[in-house]
């Protein structure tokens, strides 16, 4: 396991001393011109003690649930992409890996997100989520462990769904950013992600339909959009706050 301090292109959230109210990113949201208040965390009336998440009691999560919900849009869009969401444990602490996109990409840049990307002709999307991650920050897909899914989703821009797949590493890995796609990889502390001051649901009107938006506000980072929607998922699956087909994401 490693346990060296993080490198010069990783981000360890969970030694972060910023006080909290520097919680937020730098992203540019584009909210619209109404926005409502929606739902509280799905676990927010769970004990510390609940959301306090091993890597054991997500495997046996995830291990009870059925197949995963694929989207009802999935038959008609022309494009497939899958993003992996790796798990590990270091020092009795639960993360998640996250990147924060570079700036320089012409879309989605400088947002926090899963590594992933498009599938390949003839590939696999478990191969696909795999690759992607291998590519981007450098985690050898020998060492992945797939555990199961998240309900796929769609996305309202593109023509495109997304096939979440979770995953265990067997220790805290060595990675490498690949800087022309992503300017930090960012080590996430479950603890911190299942806090309930720190995910915020808001209700905007898109093209005259109310849909929930989900935010998670970290220490230097605000998560939003498909990504925090696939964390509000894994998070509920995960504490058993949320079922299957409830993605939180048209």
């Amino acid at each position: 396991m490693d346990r060296s301090p993080p490198s010069a292109d990783e981000t360890n959230l969970a030694n972060n001393t910023t006080p909290a109210s520097k919680r937020g990113g730098p992203q540019v949201i584009p909210r619209p011109g109404r926005v409502g208040k929606g739902a509280p965390a799905p676990w927010h009336e769970l004990t510390s003690a609940q959301r306090d998440l091993s890597i054991a009691a997500i495997r046996s999560a995830f291990e009870r649930l059925g197949p995963a919900v694929r989207s009802p849009r999935e038959s008609v869009v022309s494009r497939a992409s899958a993003v992996l969401a790796a798990l590990y444990e270091d020092a009795g602490e639960t993360y998640v890996i996250l990147t924060r996109r570079s700036a320089a990409l012409r879309v989605h840049s400088g947002e926090v997100s899963f590594p992933g990307g498009r599938q390949e002709p003839g590939e696999d999307l478990m191969d696909t989520a795999k690759r992607e991650a291998w590519e981007e920050i450098g985690l050898d897909p020998s060492g992945v462990e797939i555990i199961g899914e998240l309900d796929h989703l769609s996305t309202i821009t593109s023509s495109s769904f997304i096939v979440p797949y979770v995953a265990v590493l067997d220790g805290r890995p060595h990675l490498s950013q690949n800087p022309s796609e992503v300017d930090a990889i960012l080590h996430v502390p479950l603890q911190e992600l299942a806090d309930p001051t720190v995910f915020r649901e808001e209700r905007w009107d898109v093209f005259g339909t109310q849909r929930p938006i989900i935010f998670f506000e970290l220490i230097g980072d605000t998560v939003w959009g498909a990504t925090a929607a696939m964390l509000r998922q894994f998070l509920g699956l995960s504490t058993g706050t949320l079922g299957r087909g409830d993605l939180g994401h048209d």
